[in-house]
C-alpha cells in the first residue's frame, strides 16, 4: 500500500503498530521540507518507523528520494522540519556510489568503509561478510578487477558485518539507510539482499531504502510493518518561499 507525503497527495503518512517491540521508535521526522536548484522536491513529510518496520521510498528520478534518505541520516539539513534517532544514533548508511578504491584488495577496500564509520573488524567477520555476499573467492582481488555488481556487493557487505554483531546492543545499528541497494545486481544478488534485510527486520531492526524496484524480503509488501511513500513535484509552500 503506498502512503504519500502530506502536502502532496490529500491522504498523509500513517504507520501500522511494528511486530517487534512495538513501543520502541528508532527513526522519527517532522513537517520535513527540501529545496534544489531553487525547486522544492518535498515539503511537510512526517516518517515514524519503529522496531521492525521498514520504509521504501518511491519516486521518479529527481524526486528528492536521495535528498529525504540524507536528511533522515543527518548528512545534510533540511529547509524546514526535525529528525531524531535513538540508540544513539547508530545507523548502517550505504549511500548509491559505493565509495571503493580502486587499488586496494576487496577486503582492505571494506574495512576502510568500516574505518570511516569508525568500526574496528576483524579479518574473520571481513572474510565472513564477503562470503555471504558471494565474495569469498575475491577476497584478495583488486578492487579494480570487479564487475559493476561485485563491487555493489562489496559496500553492501556491511549489512552483513553488523548482522553478525547482532546481541551486542553496544555495537549493532538498529538502523539501516539503503539508496539503491539492489542497483547493479543479479537475480542471486537480489535474493542475498532481500535475505539480510529480513534477517535485519526479524531481530528489532528498522530501514529506509530507495529502489526502483519492489524489495521482497520477508513477503515485504504484505506485512503490516512495510510502508511506502511516494515522492513527487510540489509547489512553493507558504512560509518557505526563497
Amino acid at each position: 500500500m503506498a502512503l504519500p507525503a502530506r502536502g502532496l497527495w490529500p491522504s498523509g503518512l500513517r504507520y501500522a503498530t511494528a511486530v517487534l517491540k512495538p513501543d520502541h521508535i528508532l527513526l522519527s521526522a517532522c513537517g520535513l521540507a527540501c529545496q534544489r536548484g531553487g525547486a522544492w522536491l518535498f515539503r511537510e513529510v512526517a516518517v515514524e518507523l519503529r522496531a521492525g518496520e521498514a520504509l521504501w521510498l518511491r519516486g521518479a528520478n529527481g524526486s528528492g528520494k536521495t535528498s529525504l534518505l540524507r536528511l533522515l541520516a543527518g548528512l545534510g539539513r533540511p529547509q524546514a522540519g526535525t529528525v531524531a534517532r535513538t540508540d544513539g544514533g547508530r545507523m548502517v548508511c550505504i549511500g548509491h556510489a559505493d565509495a571503493l578504491k580502486d587499488d586496494l584488495s576487496v577486503t582492505e577496500a571494506l574495512n576502510f568503509l568500516c574505518r570511516l564509520q569508525g568500526d574496528a573488524v576483524s579479518l574473520q567477520a571481513l572474510t565472513g561478510a564477503l562470503r555471504r555476499l558471494g565474495l569469498g573467492q575475491k577476497a584478495d582481488a583488486p578492487v579494480r578487477t570487479l564487475s559493476r555488481g561485485q563491487r555493489r556487493r562489496v559496500a553492501l557487505a556491511r549489512m552483513a558485518l553488523d548482522l553478525a554483531r547482532s546481541g551486542q546492543e553496544s555495537a549493532n545499528a538498529p538502523l539501516w539507510l539503503l539508496d539503491e541497494p539492489f542497483d547493479a545486481l543479479d537475480a542471486q544478488g537480489v535474493q542475498t539482499v532481500n535475505s539480510l534485510l529480513s534477517d535485519h527486520l526479524a531481530r528489532g531492526g528498522a530501514l529506509v531504502l530507495t529502489s526502483h524496484i519492489a524489495p521482497a524480503f520477508a513477503g515485504a509488501l504484505d506485512v503490516p510493518g512495510f510502508k511506502t511513500l511516494e515522492l513527487g513535484a510540489v509547489e512553493v509552500p507558504q512560509g518557505l518561499a526563497a
